[in-house]
């Protein structure tokens, strides 16, 4: 099993080593990750051989203090709660650590200006009459100092004691040895006093390191505290998140209103939610509508209808309409709870490269402490005094704590998490993060990755005197009573069009095959070209040859036979992301082998992997199949990134080196995937590798700054260039040193905060072609292709039925360059025009609930030229977007004759 501890008493690498190796010798224990930037430890053990408070003790035991997390808390604590609780602490622990610092340093100037200010020509306490009263009062300043920073030696000494030396240890010694040897000057100066000898007083007087010991610990808890800042600044992300969740809502008991807080809902509440309201936990609406924008959650930049049975997420923000909905999940079992404990975890967990880090760390104290016993006995026998000796000594334990060692890794680890988590991408562990820029094989589902996972309607093509719209009737009517999504397409082209759809009798669903029903007194097949073969209904020439071209452009023919007589086919295929073509030719910029990996047959699986210029195509592959093609790929050496919907996807993303789940932002609990992408693009598969890139070279720089740090600062204060160059470091030089290491990592490590994708979703305009010549599927798949290779075109959809083709392109877009294409295509531009779309709102007198809403949206979405229409009950306003041309009146004609009235047209 896998427990969380909290962590007391660590302060630097050492001691995180120290625990880390504790706990580890246990047995039992199979691994355990401790988190200096968090005080936490993740262990995992075998129950039957070691239990929690054995793991506790062990911690005890060397100087530490361990408890199981969150056992203070009671179940009703939620994530805001143990997020407070923790900010709390590291509020108090920055507040204690600054007060410390304010009275430290009050009270050394005062013994620096005594002790030192002779020497500059500042005549204070100067003088044989005032020796002793300066040795005194030095003396208990220096107390009064060591006092305020006495947890460095009570942890130091006490981890000391223990024989696990960590920063405090080396602190401690270096400034009580300071302390001792001017405790001893002072009885030196009283002895000499006694005796009359006024030299050698004097001489004593000289050897009083007390502005040493105190400058030591003072300086270093300077850096304690600018390091206690910068970490707190880590958790910018997840501070972000937590407060996306409201404090309090509003649930319905017996009737009645009552507003509490958000922590305290329990399953199956009833909560009421407003317009702009963010809602506080997950569930499914019971009553009303309203629009609810989950950008925050899903990075869906549109707000998503939300009537009743639909389900609702925690954190989003409610824009229109009142509703009420059933809480399902609450406290820690919210999306938004379940976030934030995941992008926490791969925070505190630690990477393979953090490894060496702790390896150092375990016997860097030990190796420091004999260095500086070495120094101080070899210039003691090389002839030098003891103040000498000493001095050296203490410079080489003060300017060896590995404070930056311990942070070099953490810090990048959080910060990078947290911007991943910022930009809606979820990684699991340090680990991954890590992995991620070193793959070098991307494998690629097609369905709902590549593509959105919504098929539509591509083409249309008839065999008999039907019209097209009475075919396209014919056809939507009897997919209706199908699941199928290449049969709802249809039914949704069809709605789109206004056609009218009729109740299909004895339907029947032929698995694999179609379907089959009645009709108007007709039997009618809709299906593949199998279905028509096992029916024995014929095939022509003009027939197999349309099949053939469809399935060449990557579209998937559907024929309609009525009464074993052909009479159309309809062509579905599912619309590539306009953001993935830009994402796969940043792979290829990568140098990754890009994989597709699809069901379709090998003719349609070549012409889309065609199109989008993928290096291999592995096609006719089952869902259960994918799993052993990620596992032949690994055979031959690659280091393979599987990206999938996450579900059935599940044995090849968990085979793979690292699984990404792509739009699957209210299923975070997937065990399967590695990284979670919250937005449906393959554009954040790249941002999470660049990001992955830019973590591991901050942790590398940090890493060699505080090994080089080390490796430069030990001789210098060892004293090895005086014999030279004349050059050496006084113990209160060496504390300032030691102290701006760590800042200066933490600060590099913060340089993360401003990481920005490098490719950004682009903001696209519509524009509509109308072009002469186009008869068939084949035309439109030509004229399609011929637009795409146009420079800043992203998708094109081409309706040969209505002669046009609507272009979605980035501004820069060259007109006379569309329409050269289109002619080098063989076909004529008629027209070229941009979409201009114009925002309106219509104030409309006479909603009384939420079906006079829904009839109102009804009546305006049926304008042609009308989209992306929100009614307000509560503002009594339709707000909707249309074309320029369309004015106001047809506007009002459409909500007349809904039976309403309106107001105003603005």
């Amino acid at each position: 099993m896998e427990e969380k501890f909290d962590v007391t008493g660590m302060t630097c690498a050492a001691c995180q080593a120290n625990v880390t190796r504790a706990v580890s010798k246990l047995d039992g224990v199979t691994s355990c990750d401790v988190s200096l930037l968090s005080n936490s430890m993740k262990v995992e053990f075998d129950k039957d051989k070691v239990n929690e408070q054995t793991i506790c003790d062990a911690v005890n035991q060397i100087g530490y203090g361990a408890s199981v997390h969150g056992a203070s808390q009671s179940e009703q604590d939620g994530f805001r709660k143990e997020w407070q609780d923790r900010q709390n602490r590291v509020e108090l622990d920055q507040k204690n650590a600054k007060q410390r610092l304010i009275l430290s340093l009050v009270l050394l100037i005062p013994l620096l200006l005594i002790a030192m200010g002779p020497m500059v020509g500042l005549p204070i306490l100067e003088g044989m009459e005032w020796m002793m009263v300066s040795a005194l009062t030095q003396l208990i300043l220096c107390l009064f100092i060591l006092f305020i920073q006495r947890h460095f030696f009570i942890t130091g000494f006490k981890a000391l004691i223990k024989r696990a030396p960590n920063m405090d240890s080396l602190v401690a010694i270096g400034s009580g040895a300071s302390f001792v040897y001017g405790l001893v000057g002072i009885y030196q100066m009283a002895y000499y006093f006694g005796v009359q000898n006024m030299e050698m007083a004097h001489m004593a007087m000289h050897s009083l390191y007390f502005e040493s010991a105190a400058t030591i610990v003072t300086l270093v808890s300077v850096g304690k505290y600018l390091e206690s800042r910068s970490k707190a600044k880590t958790s910018d992300a997840l501070d972000k998140l937590v407060d996306l969740a409201p404090k309090n809502a509003t649930i319905l008991k017996d009737g009645k209103e009552v507003v509490v807080s958000s922590e305290t809902i329990q399953k199956h509440d009833i909560v009421l939610i407003r317009p702009g309201q963010r809602i506080p936990v997950d569930g499914r609406v019971i009553s009303g509508t309203g629009y609810v924008d989950q950008s925050a959650i899903t990075g869906e930049s549109l707000p998503v209808e939300k009537n009743i049975g639909d389900s609702v997420i925690s954190a989003t923000m409610n824009e229109n309409g009142t509703f009420q909905f059933e809480a399902e999940k609450v406290g820690q079992d919210t999306t938004l709870a379940k976030i934030i404990q995941l992008v926490d975890d791969a925070g505190n967990s630690k990477a393979p490269i953090a490894r060496l880090a702790d390896k150092v760390s375990g016997v860097f104290v030990p190796v420091v402490i004999i260095i500086a016993v070495i120094t101080g006995i070899a210039w003691l026998i090389s002839g030098q005094t003891i103040q000498f000796a000493l001095s050296n000594a203490i410079s080489v334990l003060v300017i060896s704590c590995p404070c930056a060692l311990g942070l070099a890794t953490p810090v990048a680890i959080m910060v990078g998490t947290g911007k991943a988590a910022e930009n809606g991408i979820l990684i699991k562990s340090a680990a991954i993060l890590e992995q991620l820029h070193s793959i070098d094989t991307i494998v690629l589902d097609k369905t709902g990755t590549i593509t959105s996972g919504k098929p539509s309607v591509q083409g249309i093509k008839l065999y008999t005197n039907t019209s097209v719209n009475d075919f396209i009737s014919i056809a939507a009517s009897l997919e209706s009573g199908s699941l199928h999504p290449l049969g709802q397409a249809i039914v949704e082209y069809a709605k789109d069009k206004n056609s009218k759809l009729q109740q299909p009798e004895n339907f029947t669903n032929i698995s694999g095959r179609g379907i089959q029903a009645r009709l108007n007194g007709h039997t009618y097949l809709a299906g593949n070209k199998r279905l028509f073969e096992e029916n024995g209904i014929e095939l022509n020439q003009t027939v197999l040859s349309d099949l053939d071209i469809y399935a060449s452009i990557g579209q998937t023919p559907l024929l309609f036979a009525e009464d074993n007589k052909v009479i159309g086919l309809v062509s579905v295929a599912d619309t590539v992301r306009s953001t993935s073509k830009t994402a796969l030719e940043q792979f290829k910029k990568k140098n990754m082998h890009v994989v597709m990996l699809t069901g379709d047959n090998q003719k349609t699986a070549n012409a889309i992997g065609k199109s989008l210029s993928v290096d291999e195509v592995i096609s006719d592959v089952l869902p259960q199949d994918k799993e052993s093609v990620i596992r032949k790929l690994q055979e031959q050496g690659k280091k393979v990134m599987m990206v999938g919907d996450g579900i059935n996807d599940a044995p090849a993303l968990m085979r793979a080196d690292i699984g990404v789940a792509i739009g699957a932002g209210t299923d975070i609990a997937l065990d399967s995937a590695d990284v979670i992408l919250m937005k449906s693009s393959l554009l954040d598969v790249v941002t999470a590798i660049d990001l992955s890139s830019d973590v591991i070279k901050n942790i590398k720089m940090n890493l060699f700054w505080a090994f080089f740090y080390n490796i430069l600062g030990i001789p210098v204060a060892a004293g090895l260039l005086y014999p030279a160059f004349g050059l050496r470091l006084s113990p209160m030089v060496g504390s300032a040193c030691m102290s701006l290491s760590s800042i200066c990592v933490v600060t590099n490590a913060l340089r993360l905060r401003f990481f920005k994708p490098n490719i950004q979703s682009e903001e696209l305009e519509t524009y509509t072609m109308h072009i002469d010549g186009m008869s068939c599927g084949h035309c439109a798949w030509l004229v399609e292709n011929a637009l795409k290779k146009v420079p800043n075109v992203r998708e094109v959809h081409v309706d040969y039925n209505l002669g046009k083709a609507d272009i979605d392109c980035v501004q820069s877009v060259n007109e006379v360059a569309l329409k050269q294409a289109v002619k080098d295509a063989g076909y004529i531009p008629v027209e070229y025009k941009e979409e201009k779309k114009m925002k309106k709102v219509v104030t409309v007198d006479g909603m009384m609930c939420m079906h006079c809403v829904a009839h109102v949206k009804d009546a305006l979405s049926k304008v042609d030229g009308v989209s992306d229409v929100v009614v307000s009950l509560d503002e009594k306003t339709a707000t909707l977007n249309c074309t320029e041309n369309l004015t106001d009146q047809t506007l009002i004609d459409a909500v007349t004759n809904a039976g309403y009235t309106v107001v105003s047209v603005k």
